[in-house]
């Protein structure tokens, strides 16, 4: 284990050592082991948006072997998504990269913005998985609900010695479209998350919109044009640092935009990329080689 990991473990004071061990895991596997930096597949838009939306673009991604072997091959931190994907390439991959277990998921029908419970810490034991992952969305009516939901569940996989990833996406309630990505709204349910007790924070990357009146003021005084400076105030704002954030990758992009959202995740002190379209999307090959050179930019040689 590297002198980053163990420093990076030491933020996590309450945790026991099956928690930090499986954390550890995960900061050690891959191209990235022992960065402090991640790269994590996740693969949970069948869910969401279909899996025609998802996959028809590269028919070979409807298979879940598929994205295992992606991840493996292209040396990445860890593997999410929901049950029946991981346990469709369980046996065959046990051991060979970590695992998280997306436990809640949603669907493109639904006209409420929440999300129903599809897996548990008793699935992510029996499957070997070194995380639970849950979605909150703040803003949204069943926000209050969610929040109960993820602190029995996050209780009950540390307890047993899993880590929990927080999904903390903004949207409903008083929120404008704009204020879903703005930066005031995306460092607070980045926040919240920290305070709901995750060990890795998924989050947007914010834009440099300030959505809330009573938070102009704080705001004021600083030019929020540069990416990397609010990519640095999230993590600010994730106990200065403390809890490993990850920044999502977003609608499928060019490859330049996917590259300049890594090196400014890298400047502003984040800790990678949980990216999805935008790598199982394009053909294997093309996949392997963008994640190669995302590896590239977090290691400081690009």
């Amino acid at each position: 284990m590297t002198p980053i990991v163990k420093a990076i473990l030491a933020n996590y004071e309450s945790d026991n050592p099956g928690v930090k061990a499986n954390l550890a895991r995960i900061l050690m596997q891959g191209k990235l082991g022992g960065t402090g930096k991640l790269i994590i597949l996740p693969v949970d838009q069948g869910f969401e948006h279909g899996p025609a939306r998802s996959f028809a673009v590269n028919p070979a991604a409807y298979d879940p072997h598929y994205h295992y072997q992606l991840a493996i091959d292209a040396g990445l931190s860890a593997y999410a998504a929901p049950l029946g994907m991981i346990e469709a390439g369980a046996d065959t991959f046990a051991g060979q990269i970590p695992t998280i277990l997306k436990v809640n998921s949603s669907n493109s029908w639904a006209t409420s913005i929440s999300q129903a419970i599809t897996g548990t810490v008793d699935d992510a034991l029996r499957l070997g998985c070194s995380a639970i992952g849950f979605t909150i969305y703040p803003g949204s009516d069943g926000i209050f609900d969610a929040m109960n939901e993820i602190r029995e569940m996050s209780a009950e996989a540390k307890a047993v010695g899993i880590a929990t990833v927080i999904w903390s996406y903004p949207r409903g309630g008083k929120l404008t479209k704009d204020g879903e990505l703005a930066l005031d709204v995306g460092a607070y349910a980045a926040h919240m998350a920290a305070l709901l007790g995750a060990h890795i924070i998924k989050v947007k990357l914010p834009t440099d919109h300030i959505e809330q009146a009573e938070a102009q003021k704080a705001y004021e005084g600083h030019d929020w044009s540069s990416q990397s400076d609010r990519v640095r105030h999230v993590v600010q704002s994730c106990f200065n640092g403390r809890r490993i954030v990850v920044f999502s990758g977003g609608a499928a992009k060019g490859a330049d935009a996917v590259y300049q959202d890594a090196i400014d995740v890298r400047d502003g002190g984040g800790n990678g990329s949980i990216i999805g379209r935008n790598t199982f999307q394009r053909e294997r090959g093309e996949a392997l080689a963008m994640l190669d050179k995302l590896v590239s930019i977090y290691k400081g040689e690009q």
